[in-house]
């Protein structure tokens, strides 16, 4: 199936990190022929991430930013259009927890954190791109939100918050674009063995999650870059505002 993603441009935030989502999103929608911006306030791990892609063939500008900040993220669109000249397709990947702890024992700097890394973080790219979207009247918008926006998860209530503000972002921000020609849906990962929250989960807390989701697996980087190549893809335009679980069956249970 011809997925029409030969020859555009995607933006894929958080794709440094080399066990993260980001990495695999950004090589699997090379794989199917985009040019890719590889952002992530790890400069060294985005080269990494940027040369491989340059492997497969395609173009790729690795960039430095804090998505928190918003100057910081308007200066990278501007680098992207300068080299790209427009952006088709964004991905909000970037996110993090500033570790599990109970709600009563974070201090305001660590919920902040949260909110501004996951939320805010999002939102600053967002805009920063809209305005060349618009224009072309064609774009795809995909936010990493979390099976935590969908049901409730001890120790991580503010990081839970965050994205499940990033749903509601979501699904306001498609009914207004979806006349320009612009798609936005957000993917909802289950448990990942990632680098996110310093690492794995101790073996007990990783068995005891494994028993209770029906495929009694974890979720992979793969996983999540093939429903965000869906999303990003020509075959999903009737899809609208919609938050797509990718966690084995656990948020049905």
């Amino acid at each position: 199936m011809e997925l029409g993603l030969k020859n555009r441009i995607a933006l894929v935030t958080g794709a440094g990190s080399q066990k993260g989502y980001g990495k695999g999103i950004a090589l699997a929608l090379a794989h199917e022929g985009c040019d890719v911006i590889v952002a992530d306030i790890d400069l060294v791990g985005c080269q990494q991430t940027a040369k491989e892609i340059q492997t497969l063939g395609r173009q790729a500008l690795a960039v430095k930013v804090d998505i928190t900040q918003s100057a910081q993220v308007k200066a990278m669109v501007k680098t992207a259009l300068a080299k790209f000249g427009r952006i088709d397709v964004l991905v909000n990947n970037a996110g993090g927890m500033t570790g599990p702890k109970l709600f009563a024992e974070k201090s305001e700097e660590e919920y902040q954190r949260d909110i501004d890394l996951n939320l805010k973080g999002a939102i600053n790219c967002t805009k920063a791109v809209l305005d060349s979207m618009l224009a072309n009247k064609y774009g795809k918008i995909i936010s990493i939100a979390s099976i935590g926006a969908r049901k409730g998860v001890a120790h991580a209530a503010t990081y839970n918050a965050a994205k499940a503000g990033i749903v509601g972002f979501t699904q306001s921000l498609a009914i207004e674009l979806a006349p320009s020609g612009i798609n936005v849906n957000s993917i909802a990962p289950g448990l990942g063995l990632t680098n996110f929250g310093g690492g794995a989960p101790p073996p007990d807390l990783l068995k005891a999650s494994l028993a209770r989701i029906p495929t009694r697996r974890t979720t992979t980087p793969q996983d999540v870059a093939n429903a965000v190549v869906f999303l990003a893809s020509d075959v999903s335009s009737d899809i609208v505002g919609q938050n797509l679980g990718v966690d084995g069956g656990e948020s049905v249970i």
